[in-house]
């Protein structure tokens, strides 16, 4: 029988070493006809004409002004591409996509009756081994069986993420007999990878570069014309961009609140540094940062605002920024 750890926010090396996260709060836009591919391929800063039955491309999806409502990551599912991403940037992305669609031949609407899980840890290929007949790897990171929809997140540990409908999912839950943690070490995982988390209130504020699309393959510069594609080339290629996405970490003895802002000292002075994106905290007191600060050379000493005594460090990325490399 599972074990739902609802109430509980390990720090991430209290994880066990194999977990499920229940992902509520994720969902999909789907596209499906007969120009879905032609559609989307104008829309998204991903060449849609490599998308395959059993790959997975990550994307964004821009305003005309290069500003990004989603960062997606793009499959394949009984014949639709699929747009998987949190529920919160999926209204702005799906009324701009549904905007431009009015002549092509495209359905454009929000998945309904399918449940996301992720299963994370080193015993996760194994356990998918033991129900499945496929499992995705490097190689085909998205397999499809029956009504399951396996993808595979290569990084520092393997994670996949199980799309299915709500009866069936209950049974293969059932089955692993795992922990199950609420969506937050989600959020802990993807700040910790450096994979964008854009909450609703960001939604048309940066353009890909500033959450470091460009890092994680989320664009090509080779596809020719897309929706914000001016500015996106721009920022490549004349250097124009001064901002990135960082993955942080801070101690805090009270509970961090939705408008907290990170603070860097210049002299004797505090200043704002940049924007949270997102942030998880564990019971501990351990705190997990994802940040939008200004990317230069410099370390500056940095904390929470509200917060005085907490020191606010830059984690490793798990990619280079350099973009001479």
């Amino acid at each position: 029988m599972t074990i739902t750890n609802n109430t509980q926010l390990p720090s991430l090396t209290q994880l066990p070493s194999t977990f499920l996260v229940e992902l509520n709060n994720f969902g999909a836009i789907s596209l499906s006809g007969e120009e879905q591919s032609k559609y989307l391929q104008g829309q998204v800063t991903c060449d849609v004409n490599n998308s395959t039955e059993k790959n997975l491309l990550v994307g964004a999806h821009c305003d005309a002004k290069g500003k990004v409502f989603s960062v997606f990551r793009l499959i394949n599912r009984s014949a639709a591409l699929l747009l998987l991403q949190p529920k919160a940037s999926i209204d702005s992305s799906l009324n701009a996509l549904k905007k431009f669609a009015v002549f092509a031949k495209v359905t454009i609407e929000e998945v309904q009756n399918l449940s996301f899980i992720a299963l994370v840890g080193e015993q996760a290929s194994a356990l998918l081994q033991r129900e499945f007949a496929q499992v995705p790897d490097t190689l085909n990171p998205v397999v499809q069986i029956n009504s399951t929809s396996l993808v595979y997140l290569s990084g520092e540990q393997p994670r996949y993420i199980i799309m299915d409908e709500p009866a069936a999912m209950a049974s293969l839950i059932k089955s692993f007999a795992l922990p199950m943690f609420s969506q937050g070490v989600w959020d802990l995982l993807e700040i910790t990878q450096g994979f964008p988390i854009l909450p609703a209130s960001a939604s048309g504020h940066y353009v890909p570069q500033m959450l470091n699309l460009q890092a994680i393959n989320g664009i090509s510069f080779t596809k020719g014309c897309y929706l914000g594609q001016e500015t996106v080339a721009r920022m490549q290629y004349l250097g124009k961009n001064k901002r990135a996405l960082f993955s942080l970490h801070t101690q805090v003895e009270h509970d961090l609140q939705e408008d907290d802002v990170i603070q860097k000292q210049l002299g004797e002075n505090w200043r704002k540094a940049g924007d949270i994106l997102a942030y998880y905290q564990a019971d501990d007191g351990n705190c997990y940062l994802q940040a939008i600060l200004t990317n230069d050379t410099d370390q500056p000493t940095m904390r929470i605002a509200a917060q005085v005594a907490s020191v606010v460090t830059k984690q490793a990325l798990p990619y280079t920024l350099d973009t001479s490399k």
